[in-house]
């Protein structure tokens, strides 16, 4: 089974789909649903539903991925058990379990299959989904650690601030100072790993210098720890390298704007965990500064925050629009969605319960990132969701990969409860 999985895989990453950009794809999963004889339904935002006449339960995934390097162009390579991409984000999240969905649809199962979009840049497929599920319970595909079963996710907001930058006079010496390669993560799930941020790590180091910025420039994506951020600065004083941080001086006739204060706020930004909930053994509340960058004299930053529940949502925010205001900027808070706190019912305890027949073992969990099992328990009260998924190891970079073996088990789990 696990080389035809691969099979619709390795297809699915010759398809570019990246978020917002996966028109491509939602026409192929309507004809590849139409072509094998399952009714197919779509929505305004682009969210896919093959349905089989008798459908005995619902399976969840979505459709569009992160693109990191050079994806869309994928090159897959298989390395002992795992998958992987060369010099890109592989796509498995959540690609393989759409290669999974797709295995079954060829199978002729009855289920209905609900193929969200854009849930990487906000969970927006999820959050305005207008079609009917009939199933009384969902399984939902997008956890990345096998053996267990996920019962709870954290909720989110994205926080935008912008302000216009005072213009200055360059000084003495240009530098054009950066730091990349490193080694990036979710947001989420990786928040706790001690990875480091490119655009903090950048601020701590011209921090305390009599500096005026052309440029600050940092992050891939609102979900991802940045692994990259440069910046084009003026000093009195000669600036040199440290570390995996280079410093080369460059000639630019470009403008230049007040500096100080934007490395002050970058450094009084948090980034990381901000609390631990040890009743769950999960980060409770975290926030990533995701994205920085100056267009003619404006900076932009953007920040992702989470947490296990919907007050701290709004506390996080809270306290870096707080941070954000004191500094002057302009700030909006956008693509919140909800956090799915846990609830161990009877459909739960059956995945746990053919899990642990399967694996040898297994446990409850909670995530601390955003499935969108926490806006679909809000648009359907009465249906009871899980969420399991095969091993993938750092989603959202370009060290993705995912264990195969773990897929054929993931598979083989779905097929007995189905």
């Amino acid at each position: 089974m696990v080389d035809k999985i691969l099979e619709h895989f390795i297809r699915l990453t010759k398809i570019p789909h990246c978020s917002e950009n996966s028109g491509e794809l939602f026409q192929f999963l309507q004809n590849f649903g139409r072509e094998r004889g399952y009714r197919v339904s779509t929505d305004s935002a682009e969210n896919i539903l093959i349905k089989s006449k008798n459908p005995k339960i619902a399976l969840q995934a979505h459709y569009d991925m992160v693109c990191i390097g050079d994806a869309p162009d994928i090159e897959i390579i298989r390395d002992g058990k795992w998958l992987r991409a060369k010099n890109s984000s592989l796509g498995a999240d959540n690609g393989m379990a759409i290669a999974m969905m797709m295995l079954l649809i060829d199978m002729g199962v009855e289920c209905e299959f609900l193929f969200t979009s854009n849930e990487e840049i906000g969970l927006i497929g999820a959050s305005n989904l207008e079609l009917n599920l009939e199933s009384s319970r969902l399984l939902n595909l997008d956890f990345e650690d096998e053996g267990r079963v996920c019962v709870g996710c954290a909720g989110g907001a994205d926080i935008r601030a912008s302000k216009r930058l005072i213009g200055a006079e360059p000084l003495k010496y240009i530098y054009r100072v950066e730091i990349s390669g490193l080694e990036g993560g979710h947001s989420g799930i990786d928040i706790d790993k001690g990875i480091p941020n490119a655009i903090k790590l950048l601020a701590e180091f011209l921090k305390g210098r009599d500096i005026v910025l052309a440029e600050f420039i940092g992050g891939e994506r609102i979900n991802s720890i940045p692994t990259q951020a440069s910046a084009i600065v003026s000093s009195n004083s000669q600036i040199e390298g440290s570390g995996n941080i280079s410093v080369e001086p460059i000639d630019t006739s470009r403008p230049f704007y007040s500096g100080v204060e934007v490395i002050n706020l970058i450094d009084e930004l948090k980034s990381g965990v901000l609390l631990f909930n040890s009743s769950l053994n999960v980060v409770d509340r975290s926030i990533n500064l995701a994205l920085i960058n100056m267009e003619n004299g404006r900076l932009n930053i953007e920040l992702s925050g989470r947490a296990m529940s919907d007050m701290g949502i709004d506390e996080v925010a809270r306290e870096a629009i707080e941070i954000l205001n004191s500094y002057g900027f302009e700030t909006e808070l956008e693509d919140k969605y909800p956090s799915w706190e846990p609830n161990i019912g009877d459909f739960a305890k059956r995945v746990y319960g053919e899990m642990k027949n399967l694996f040898g073992d297994s446990e409850f969990v909670a995530i601390h990132a955003g499935l969108e099992c926490g806006v679909l328990s809000k648009k359907y009260p009465d249906m009871e969701i899980a969420s399991i998924g095969p091993t993938i190891k750092s989603p959202h970079s370009k060290s993705e990969r995912v264990d195969i073996e773990s897929v054929e088990k993931s598979f083989n789990l779905i097929l007995r409860l189905i």
